[in-house]
């Protein structure tokens, strides 16, 4: 790991104002974790714009969904999620479909044992097939439509596989091209890729010793795609810190030790052109990464390193909108900030709206900050100020409100527990 130059942060600030001034226009259709790219932005328009008191309509709302912290992802009328549900007198782990036009679930699929406070993962959805992992390293391909199992791996037993600490396995699959991208998390198999159809094992990463912080084993973190340096990779947070692998082979790319802490890595990197920002907790930091070729590896230069005082992201995530950072930072809090990219430093930092930590999305010219307390707030996003442009109380459950909120069709769906409700965005 080296430190930039001047010249660099020169260089950055260019690259900054060419490459980011609005949101990538992804397609709208959310079938996996934080969106159609995993960055926690919709590039759905037409939404409210400010929500009247009492926030936007509650069109319904399902019970029923088990304990855990999965959010939804969709296909056509049909809506997935995970939960431990008790069926015949015995809790376990499914993964299950509802179809929206019944408001009633259609099929509901085991995949292992319960954990003790519920599911992690949000089902991907690719074609006619769902993906999941469950809390016990169960990773399986399902008919999206009837929920038969088709394959099915474990990363423990499989692949070697660990969690750096107890909260159990929590990653989202990805799915690229003919391919699935997990992350086993240990030296002999830090990330591995599978042949989404049959299950069968393309390639392992091995990975080298990048530092002492943190720990072995995988993070709660998922994967996003970078192709930095003109080599597309994939990029994700374990225990030890920041990845980058070669998509092609699996050739491990580079390492970032610094952003590890020993207790939960959890936020996933956000990928910005030849640059990378990681964020984790526990007294830890952020940072924003350049990465640049060297010979026939990659180097990560820190362009800057905030420490835990300047801005720690928890779980909730983060998005980026042009050059600004937004998210909730602070352990088990989620103090609202705009982070400016060019300087590493807040824009604005505000006090919290609501207790603990803030999952945040984005769409239409503003951000969704969603509250553990299961408060929500409409917010401008915009680096001037902080401001509140709505507020809604949807329904409550049991434990923290975690799952991250997710848009689709104009669309608002909030889990809380065993409860999924829907708000109507959309402008009339």
């Amino acid at each position: 790991m080296k430190t930039i130059t001047r010249h660099g942060i020169a260089l950055l600030t260019l690259i900054v104002l060419a490459t980011m001034i609005a949101p990538p226009a992804d397609a709208d259709e959310w079938t996996r974790f934080r969106g159609p790219a995993g960055h926690g932005i919709s590039a759905e328009t037409g939404l409210l714009k400010s929500w009247p008191e009492g926030g936007p309509p509650m069109l319904w709302k399902l019970e029923g969904c088990g304990m855990g912290y999965s959010s939804v992802s969709f296909l056509g009328d049909l809506m997935f999620t995970m939960g431990d549900l008790d069926i015949g007198g015995e809790v376990e782990q499914y993964v299950m479909a509802y179809d929206l036009t019944m408001k009633e679930r259609v099929w509901q699929t085991k995949i292992g044992p319960k954990h003790r406070d519920g599911s992690r993962c949000t089902p991907t959805v690719d074609g006619d097939r769902v993906y999941a992992v469950g809390t016990a390293s169960d990773l399986v391909c399902l008919n999206a439509k009837t929920g038969e199992k088709i394959w099915s791996k474990n990363l423990e037993a499989d692949f070697g596989g660990k969690m750096m600490s107890g909260w159990r396995w929590s990653e989202s699959p990805l799915i690229d091209g003919d391919r699935l991208i997990c992350t086993p998390g240990m030296p002999g198999a830090a990330m591995v890729a599978l042949d989404k159809m049959t299950g069968e094992t393309v390639w392992k990463c091995r990975m080298p010793d990048i530092g002492g912080r943190g720990k072995d084993g995988a993070g709660y973190s998922t994967i996003v795609i970078s192709n930095a340096c003109e080599i597309k990779q994939y990029v994700q947070i374990l225990g030890r810190g920041a990845i980058g692998v070669e998509a092609e082979t699996g050739k491990f790319l580079w390492g970032y030790n610094r952003v590890a802490n020993g207790v939960a890595n959890i936020t996933s990197p956000v990928i910005v052109g030849d640059f990378a920002f990681v964020t984790t907790s526990y007294k830890t930091g952020s940072a924003l990464l350049k990465l640049v070729a060297d010979g026939d590896g990659i180097v990560a230069e820190e362009v800057f390193w905030n420490g835990p005082d300047v801005f720690e992201n928890h779980h909730g995530g983060v998005v980026r909108i042009g050059p600004y950072i937004y998210g909730g930072d602070g352990q088990n809090k989620g103090t609202p900030v705009c982070l400016d990219l060019r300087t590493g430093k807040p824009a604005w930092k505000v006090d919290a709206p609501a207790g603990g930590s803030a999952a945040v999305i984005a769409a239409d010219g503003n951000l969704i900050f969603r509250y553990d307390k299961s408060d929500v707030f409409l917010v401008e996003a915009t680096p001037e100020a902080f401001r509140i442009k709505g507020k809604l109380n949807p329904p409550k459950d049991r434990g923290p409100a975690w799952a991250h909120p997710a848009l689709r069709d104009g669309l608002l769906y909030l889990r809380h527990g065993n409860v999924i409700s829907c708000y109507d965005l959309r402008a009339k």
